[in-house]
């Protein structure tokens, strides 16, 4: 028996020592060696091993960061050496200073720096024995602080056992502990999910997960750790001589170290290494507050000592403030090119980021109530690098009593057409598609587009100038501009001009499922037109169709019926349609389903897919012919589908035709079901 035990021990060791490699592989390094389903069939294995023998469960297993019952309270813990803030820098003089003192007491023409980010996350120690953690603690006072070993332990970029060889006997490390840009975001959607409070930044989320008495909160967000230092390094093998060197010893033990860190010789060196990582600031994973100097030298270290609460060798150069807290004067809502009405608040001027922000997103009104936002209240205002600036929070203890609620508009401010929320959706829209000025451009380069009108060389730029000049209000105005209108806008020769008059002048004859998608009805799509096209067959049935109506057509559900009764609801929106075809636009149309005979549409009820290359027509005809017939055209095969048509190349779909047994015809054949 003692055999067996000793043979499931060393099975053991093997397996812990291969999920901690994972899991250093996976939280430090970024690089997983294996599918996530391996790494859990390897956890799992361990997890059964344990609870078969729990005698062999160790303080060290991958399985104890899982978390552990609940404490009534932290203990504490004292740091045998004091965890001291450093001392800040905002301007570059005072960087300058920092310099020349050094040189200074230390008496040398350059001093040689360690520089690296500062995390804006939570500074903690880690006490190892022996290569075995034993206890962890938050910062406090910097003499004493909060005993969260347990909650420590759950995180798994933290190594549980060290591997050095010789192990020091003791070592402290020092780091901070944060949440990763990503893995906030995802935990702010599953707090939204259930109806919880978000947090408002990385910081404040990773301090309330790290400081649960449960640990099993802990345990279930992702937090991660990155060294910045040690306390205590009792053994050989702790370097003695450069901070950089601790850092490459600290990698060498499997915890996580900036990969930003370096060093420098210089002032110069150091202002550049300012602006170098404050120009990345953006683009990093995590969240970073500003750069840290430290003599690089630990003989020089000491010389230089302490001053009050912080050391002398080192300095935090602090970038502009990203947040910052102002008066919220008023909101007002802005209207998109797509119809979305947008809360924006109008603030009191403040500097954030080391720029002055007087307005700010509020995103929608389920923010502005969730956040329990007022105007005239006093807010947090957070800008990163480019990113448009957001009101973040409310300091309700700040609320003045003449404090009043934001009631969203039920009609446009731009052009007064009603504003509408559809179910399922956060956003507020104008239905005022065809004529709100805010939506002009969008209107009118959607109903111009390919897979709607068609007009060929009306592109973004020479709308912005048809609008900007305004030629053209809707889309009806384009059928009314004249070639002398055009050749006289810049950059338009009289051959481009007479051209695309050309193409306007062809785009009237359609076809109603092309003007349906036109129109731009808010989700209805291409596809979803050609069905009400089929449907109704005529443009005043599908105006006068009520919601019953409309969701009697094929794959047409509440939310698409109810955003289409809107838009013809909407006088200003039928006002253009009719101007549309006082100009001529026209396509044939026919009595709606319930009135129609059989022979009209040889091909309803069957359905078609497309594969290959037609050697005389294009895919896109051949779809228009085939749905003239009331036949029904998809992108994949099933046992469902009728018939295949297949050109040059085809590809798996017509493999699968055969496999179906699908009847399969080329270009001929189709011509002949169509005639």
């Amino acid at each position: 028996m003692n055999h067996e035990i000793e043979t499931i021990q060393q099975h053991l060791a093997k397996l812990r020592q291969v999920i901690e490699q994972h899991n250093y592989n996976y939280d430090v390094l970024n690089n997983p060696s294996i599918p996530d389903a391996e790494y859990d069939r390897l956890f799992h294995e361990l997890q059964q091993i344990e609870h078969r023998f729990p005698q062999l469960v160790t303080a060290d297993s991958p399985t104890q960061r899982v978390g552990a019952p609940p404490l009534k309270a932290f203990s504490q813990i004292t740091h045998r050496i004091p965890m001291l803030s450093l001392g800040n820098a905002l301007e570059d003089a005072e960087v300058a200073a920092f310099d020349r003192r050094m040189r200074e007491d230390l008496e040398v023409d350059c001093v040689e720096y360690a520089v690296e980010p500062k995390f804006d996350g939570l500074a903690v120690s880690l006490r190892y024995e022996n290569g075995i953690l034993m206890t962890g603690a938050t910062r406090g006072d910097g003499y004493v602080g909060e005993d969260i070993t347990l909650n420590l332990r759950t995180i798994r970029a933290i190594p549980l056992r060290l591997t050095a060889d010789p192990l020091p006997a003791v070592l402290e490390v020092r780091g901070e502990v944060l949440m990763l840009k990503a893995d906030f975001m995802k935990l702010n959607q599953q707090q939204r999910e259930n109806g919880e409070k978000e947090f408002a930044n990385p910081r404040n989320a990773a301090a309330g997960s790290l400081r649960q008495l449960n640990s099993g909160i802990t345990a279930a967000r992702r937090l991660t750790f990155f060294a910045y230092g040690i306390g205590i390094g009792e053994g050989s093998t702790v370097p003695k001589d450069k901070h950089n060197h601790i850092m490459e010893f600290l990698a060498a033990l499997h915890f996580p170290v900036a990969p930003e860190c370096g060093v420098v010789k210089g002032l110069d060196a150091l202002q550049q290494y300012y602006h170098d990582v404050g120009s990345q600031r953006d683009q990093l994973p995590y969240e970073i507050d500003g750069v840290v100097y430290k003599v690089n030298s630990l003989a020089q270290q000491e010389k230089l000592g302490f001053v009050s609460r912080a050391p002398r060798f080192a300095l935090a150069h602090k970038f502009p403030a990203q947040e910052a807290v102002t008066e919220l004067l008023d909101i007002d809502v802005q209207v998109g090119r797509t119809g979305a009405l947008t809360p924006v608040a109008r603030l009191k001027p403040v500097i954030v980021g080391g720029v002055t922000v007087t307005n700010a997103t509020l995103h929608n009104a389920d923010e502005i109530n969730r956040k329990n936002i007022m105007i005239h209240d006093s807010v947090v205002v957070r800008r990163a690098g480019d990113v448009i600036p957001e009101v973040v929070s409310v300091v309700l203890e700040k609320r003045p009593s003449n404090a009043k609620p934001f009631d969203m508009p039920d009609h446009c401010p731009v052009c007064g057409a009603k504003a509408v929320r559809l179910p399922e959706e956060a956003v507020v829209r104008c239905i005022g598609g065809l004529f709100c000025p805010a939506q002009q451009k969008q209107a009118i380069m959607h109903f111009a587009s390919r897979r709607a009108m068609d007009i060929e060389g009306l592109g973004e730029k020479l709308v912005a100038q048809l609008v900007d000049n305004a030629m053209i209000r809707t889309p009806a105005d384009l059928y009314k501009l004249g070639l002398s209108a055009l050749s006289g806008l810049a950059r338009m020769a009289e051959k481009s001009a007479s051209n695309i008059v050309a193409a306007i002048e062809k785009s009237k004859n359609t076809t109603l499922a092309r003007f349906i998608y036109a129109l731009g009805i808010r989700n209805v799509g291409e596809t979803t037109a050609k069905e009400l096209a089929r449907h109704f067959g005529s443009l005043d049935s599908l105006m006068c169709a009520n919601i019953e109506d409309l969701q009697q057509v094929t794959d047409i559900g509440p939310v698409v019926a109810q955003s289409t009764v809107d838009f013809f609801s909407e006088p200003h929106n039928r006002e253009v349609i009719e101007q549309l075809r006082f100009c001529g636009l026209r396509w044939i149309e026919r009595a709606n389903k319930t009135g129609e005979s059989a022979h009209h549409l040889t091909l309803a009820g069957k359905t078609f897919v497309l594969t290959g290359t037609l050697p005389h027509m294009t895919r896109e005809e051949a779809r228009e012919k085939i749905e003239k017939l009331g036949g029904k055209v998809v992108g994949s095969v099933s046992s469902k589908t009728d018939y295949v048509i297949a050109g040059a190349d085809p590809g798996s779909k017509y493999d699968k035709a055969v496999k179906f047994g699908i009847k399969i015809l080329d270009e001929a054949g189709l011509l002949q079901l169509l005639h």
